[in-house]
């Protein structure tokens, strides 16, 4: 209960890195595919109709789902992907937060229907080894719960892109930069500001 705002989280992963679940164990984890073990292909609808109605059973305002999917250093979004938010939405999640795949990818919003896909975010503070993997982005989401009748919607969004800066080479260590304010402090030639 965020500010008289119900807002229910629920957690999906695409696998386990090739292991599976001992028997009797199936309910511990989210799974978004039957064969999690090994190709993710086959979307285990069941399942997750099942767990999105024990969390539609809470009634919250507003349902956020944060996935571990899609494949990693890849930058598209796959057709299992787009089906499972069709599921997910259809099942009344409004937000889908992904990560997994290490860079950022594609957000879509729909005001209309207050529904947001974030793809991936990218790695917050990743080591940075491959190329892309060190920029992400913070999602901020804005909710609305409208005083006279009640309903709560999400209704915007906003992000800010962050840089991870590696200057342990040169005796510094890690920096997490958001990138609209390193380049405003380079511009200004601010005292520890970014290289160009």
């Amino acid at each position: 209960n965020i500010q008289g705002i119900r807002v229910a989280l629920v957690a999906f992963t695409k696998g386990m890195s090739g292991y599976g679940l001992p028997e009797g164990s199936e309910n511990l984890v989210n799974l978004l595919y039957t064969d999690y073990a090994s190709t993710y292909q086959t979307i285990d609808e069941a399942g997750i109709k099942t767990r999105l109605e024990a969390v539609a059973a809470q009634q919250p305002d507003v349902t956020i789902a944060l996935l571990h999917w899609g494949s990693e250093y890849n930058s598209k979004v796959s057709k299992t992907q787009e089906q499972i938010t069709k599921l997910m939405q259809e099942q009344g999640v409004d937000a889908i937060i992904g990560t997994h795949s290490h860079y950022v990818q594609q957000v879509s919003f729909d005001p209309v229907k207050g529904a947001l896909v974030a793809y991936g975010l990218g790695d917050l503070y990743g080591d940075g080894t491959n190329a892309g993997t060190n920029y992400s982005v913070l999602l901020d989401l804005e909710i609305t719960k409208d005083g006279q009748t009640g309903q709560v919607k999400l209704t915007d969004y906003s992000y800010t892109p962050i840089f991870l800066q590696d200057e342990t080479e040169t005796g510094g260590s890690l920096r997490l930069l958001r990138i609209p304010q390193a380049m405003a402090a380079y511009e200004q030639n601010a005292i520890n500001k970014v290289s160009e």
